[in-house]
């Protein structure tokens, strides 16, 4: 397997099992989204609790360019660190919601 496809199947890992963990409240439905044709890869909460509208990403990761962008993640999981335990190479994620500058001093990529 390329690493590019290994690469996809990693987070559509990632986001498949966070998906299925834990509960959602009221009728909010968490829906993967996958595009795989141009490699951006989701974890949406749409619905309804009660009265209030839920709509929001809860993590968005990219591939561009050999390397996994981590580009929103609104969990408490550090998934960087789980893409390490996975095999992926710190210099093949980039922290892509913290500015170049920010990036330049994690152990990850900058771009």
């Amino acid at each position: 397997m390329d690493k590019l496809e290994e690469y996809r199947n990693l987070v559509k890992k990632l986001i498949i099992d966070y998906a299925n963990s834990g509960t959602s409240k009221g009728d909010v439905e968490r829906q993967v989204i996958f595009d795989i044709d141009h490699d951006h890869y989701q974890l949406v909460n749409v619905g309804w609790d009660n009265r209030r509208r839920v709509y929001g990403c809860v993590l968005h990761f990219d591939i561009k360019d050999g390397k996994i962008w981590l580009q929103y993640n609104g969990t408490e999981i550090d998934f960087a660190t789980e893409l390490v335990k996975l095999g992926v190479p710190n210099q093949d994620i980039v922290i892509g919601f913290h500015s170049i500058w920010m990036r330049s001093l994690t152990e990850y990529a900058t771009g």
